[in-house]
């Protein structure tokens, strides 16, 4: 089979597209063809040795597929050749198929799109997992998302106006908070044209943001926080811009706010039934329409180390797909 892979590490465009031994289930394991590989942050930051979780060379990037399954090995249950699935892999899906154990695969209802589904786990599934687990949103509530036309940003951005809430999108062009408009935000904010916490304050008064949600960090993360609200929840998601900020601990006195931390990877580990869950929520509405993720590209194999690039150089708008 073909698989992408990174042989040393580097830039996306350091990747290679090379033939390898197709995979062989295992007690507990299944095969499963790949139909689409999610292209998240993670990929971007793996393949350079800049990320927490770090693969042996050689491997190949990609995190969440979708996929038919094609064999399986002694103990499986659940699964059966022939079922449509997701799975949270980590990495190793950009591949024509990816082997994953059983606990990992999720089935796809039918009439749902599977391009839609590789599209959806993890960026859906962190800000599910943020803003009802972590951040505690509640209908009548002001979330404000950052980075808001990026995978997560925009998965945020329609989860929280699914759940009720007033979501001010902050991107930074006009076409990308366009977007945010048409997934359900209620104000928008370009941060590189307008003074974010001014133009916060205008938009929230004294009340300030119940919840914010922050893929972004840098030079965003301390203004978007003077805008919190009184026991306002601060979610911290990740860093796009590279830069870990630093955060004056008086502010979070002063406004009895909660700094929160969501990281979906060690989520999914250490609570894996409530995770199901989620997911499982989260393919219901998928099923019913009720969220759609905006997939603005699909590359093939050999362009992913493009896919990757522009990404990590945020020029998505939405989620960016690799397909066999």
């Amino acid at each position: 089979m073909r698989a992408v892979l990174c042989t040393e590490f580097g830039p996306p465009e350091a990747l290679v597209v090379r033939e390898v031994d197709d995979p062989l289930p295992g007690t507990g394991q299944a095969v499963v063809d790949v139909h689409a590989c999610g292209v998240n942050f993670p990929d971007y930051l793996m393949i350079q040795d800049k990320y927490q979780f770090k693969p042996e060379l050689p491997f190949s990037p990609g995190g969440e597929i979708s996929g038919v399954v094609s064999a399986v090995g002694p103990d499986v249950e659940r699964l059966a050749v022939g079922d449509r699935v997701v799975c949270s892999v980590g990495w190793g899906g950009m591949a024509e198929r990816v082997l994953v154990p059983e606990a990992s695969a999720i089935e796809v209802p039918e009439g749902v799109d599977m391009t839609a589904a590789a599209a959806f786990l993890v960026a859906h599934g962190t800000s599910h997992y943020a803003l009802k687990d972590r951040g505690q949103l509640q209908a009548g509530e002001t979330l404000l998302v950052l980075g808001a036309a990026g995978g997560v940003g925009l998965a945020a951005v329609e989860l929280g106006a699914l759940m009720g809430a007033r979501v001010i999108a902050a991107a930074s062009t006009d076409d990308k908070l366009a977007l945010c408009l048409e997934y359900g935000a209620a104000d928008v904010i370009n941060y590189t044209t307008e003074d974010l916490r001014g133009r916060l304050k205008e938009l929230t008064g004294k009340d300030g943001v119940d919840v914010c949600y922050d893929p972004v960090g840098g030079a965003l993360t301390e203004p978007a926080f003077r805008a919190m609200a009184w026991e306002g929840r601060f979610l911290v998601i990740g860093f796009a811009t590279g830069e870990i900020p630093r955060l004056p601990l008086n502010l979070v006195l002063l406004k009895g706010c909660q700094v929160v931390g969501v990281f979906l990877g060690s989520f999914t580990g250490r609570d894996p039934e409530r995770h199901r869950a989620n997911i499982g929520e989260l393919l219901a509405w998928l099923g019913e329409g009720k969220i759609r993720p905006h997939v603005s590209a699909a590359y093939p194999l050999e362009q992913a180390g493009q896919a990757i690039a522009d990404l990590g150089e945020r020029r998505a708008h939405g989620k960016i797909v690799v397909r066999p």
